[in-house]
């Protein structure tokens, strides 16, 4: 079975709503925190009045990109669970990690096996390491059969262009799941109904 189940993207407290309250709530959702090329990106007075509520068990997390420290320092006292970075290097996420007392989840983007093995040089200091595309926003896929030799008993989690009807596949797998594109319309909105397929899918398997 799949080891948890990660909504990333959620902008509006209509479809935040709707996730909290569904019979089979993922374990994780995200929030564009600080990388304004993506459409899901959130404004912070926006991001904090969305994530201000009762999260009923789900971990919230906030999607940064090479974050400064003046962003980290801005959200340090919202509602977050996680900080799940990308292009941060080993050093700089201990600190974060230190400094701000947060759970981290490295992003390991990945076109070959030599990007694959950078893992190595976070899994002492992050708590999941997730293996993305090198398309950031575009949610591209990559050869998932690259992750092969990653270690089962590491917590880990895969995104890329991932299809609600994909989750099946990933039922021997011990991975979490980060959906996000899989789960919008042609307008790039959060679409309730694919929500809701994805939810009771994942909740069979």
């Amino acid at each position: 079975m799949i080891k948890g189940l990660k909504i990333c993207g959620i902008s509006d407290p209509k479809t935040l709503n709707y996730i909290l309250n569904h019979r089979y709530k993922p374990s994780m959702i995200g929030f564009i925190t600080n990388y304004e090329e993506s459409r899901r990106f959130i404004e912070y007075d926006k991001l904090e009045n969305l994530i201000n509520i009762d999260k009923k068990n789900v971990n919230f997390v906030s999607v940064l990109v090479n974050p400064n420290d003046a962003i980290l320092e801005k959200i340090k006292d919202l509602n977050f669970d996680y900080y799940q970075l990308y292009d941060v290097d080993p050093d700089r996420t201990k600190e974060i990690k230190s400094k701000y007392k947060i759970k981290i989840i490295t992003a390991v983007t990945v076109s070959s096996k030599d990007d694959v093995i950078k893992y190595k040089e976070y899994s002492d200091i992050s708590d999941v390491i997730l293996f993305d595309s090198k398309g950031y926003h575009k949610s591209e896929s990559f050869d998932h059969n690259l992750l092969n030799e990653v270690p089962d008993e590491m917590d880990k989690m895969i995104a890329g262009n991932i299809q609600i009807d994909d989750i099946p596949s990933f039922k021997n797998k011990n991975f979490m799941i980060d959906l996000s594109g899989a789960l919008e319309d042609e307008n790039g909105n959060k679409d309730i109904r694919k929500i809701d397929k994805l939810l009771n899918l994942t909740a069979k398997i």
